[in-house]
């Protein structure tokens, strides 16, 4: 009751003070993302699925000219935060969107919410926002950190792998993929290691994996720690030994064009597939290759639905930015996405399919993730009840 009436009152404020729906002639978006870097990879997909949708919305959001604001935060805190006083001071913007690591999203996130501008995740999502520090102004249009790894480990659990050595960099996004595998496989864990964000030269976990000789392998490592670590299992020898197992952004098609055959037959889980027949998703995956002359990767898949969130949101607002609230439960609501219809729980997380892919190699010799069946329907993350919103 408390947090609705705090709630109230923010927007009370807000629309008291803000501009009307009749001043509303665009949309100004600040986007804010790691577009160089070890992990500008990662960025790059995202802003290019955004302003794929961009085109496909006619340069619109709910039907009001756009304006994107861009600004490469180079994976640091920092730069990440003037970037963010620059979109809210000076540029004013209505929306902030971008973010792809959770450490700078957790930097930046109380200068956002305290300015009362929503800010639409189309990938970080610390356990932090899904719970007890849960904010009406954070809708994540992707997932929360620990869903791919959840779906990983209750596969993993299904094989009936005995014993599971684990590895992820020790940042908010790490230390969450490893408490979400270990949510839901219950064998024994060989070792559980925390390498520093952003190493890229594993010879010592590597030799750590094989002293311990684990039933299995599984890793979170996002850009180029993937890049690397798979480039080095696979040149030690253990790829054909010891079973490697990644949540889909760590074996998604960024991925693979660096890794090439060595991820061929790896098992992978996540939340959208090339595969998925629907139709905004078919016109996706053959427009992205028309426009960027590549596969497109899940994360190029969030960035285009952060984009139809936000159509959906303000046309259904009529344009009326003041509407703070309604715009909210708009949101909360659900939209059609690449993954189908999303709804999401009070805290602003996804509920929805998880998927079983494998990288697989084609007879022209292309490697690809294929579908292979679901995880999860409908799933929630973990941390919901912990958050007062309704």
């Amino acid at each position: 009751m408390l947090a609705r009436l705090a709630w109230l009152l923010v927007l009370g404020g807000l629309v008291a003070f803000g501009p009307s729906a009749i001043a509303q002639r665009s949309v100004k978006i600040g986007f804010v993302s790691t577009l160089s870097g070890g992990g500008a990879a990662l960025g790059i997909d995202i802003r290019d699925g955004f302003n794929l949708a961009l085109r496909h919305l006619n340069n619109q959001i709910g039907g009001l000219p756009v304006e994107v604001i861009v600004a490469d935060d180079q994976q640091n805190p920092d730069v990440a935060r003037q970037a963010i006083e620059r979109f809210l001071r000076r540029d004013r913007v209505d929306f902030i969107t971008g973010i792809v690591f959770s450490n700078i999203l957790l930097a930046v996130g109380d200068t956002i919410f305290e300015s009362k501008v929503f800010y639409i995740s189309p990938n970080a999502g610390p356990s932090e926002y899904a719970g007890e520090q849960c904010n009406p102004f954070f809708i994540n249009a992707a997932w929360q950190n620990d869903n791919l790894h959840e779906a990983m480990g209750h596969y993993v659990q299904t094989r009936r792998f005995e014993n599971v050595f684990l590895l992820a960099p020790n940042y908010p996004a790490g230390r969450d993929a490893l408490s979400g595998f270990k949510r839901f496989y219950k064998g024994s864990i060989a070792a559980e290691v925390y390498f520093r964000l952003n190493q890229l030269d594993f010879a010592v976990e590597i030799a750590q994996i094989r002293a311990a000789r684990p039933k299995a392998v599984y890793l979170f490592a996002p850009g180029a720690m993937g890049i690397n670590f798979i480039k080095q299992y696979a040149g030690a020898g253990l790829r054909l030994q010891i079973p490697l197992f990644l949540p889909g952004f760590s074996a998604d098609q960024d991925t693979i064009r660096a890794v090439g055959p060595a991820l061929v037959g790896v098992f992978n889980s996540s939340h959208w597939a090339l595969e998925l027949a629907n139709p905004i998703n078919q016109r996706f995956v053959e427009e992205f290759q028309k426009e960027y002359r590549r596969v497109p990767t899940l994360y190029a898949a969030q960035g285009y639905d952060t984009a139809l969130l936000l159509d959906n949101a303000v046309r259904a607002v009529g344009g009326d930015l003041t509407k703070k609230e309604e715009l909210r439960r708009v949101m909360l609501a659900g939209f059609n996405s690449t993954r189908g219809f999303v709804r999401f729980s009070p805290n602003g997380f996804p509920i929805q399919n998880y998927y079983l892919r494998q990288v697989t190699q084609l007879p022209n010799g292309e490697i690809r993730n294929r579908l292979v069946g679901t995880i999860f329907t409908n799933h929630r993350d973990a941390y919901v009840q912990k958050c007062a919103l309704k």
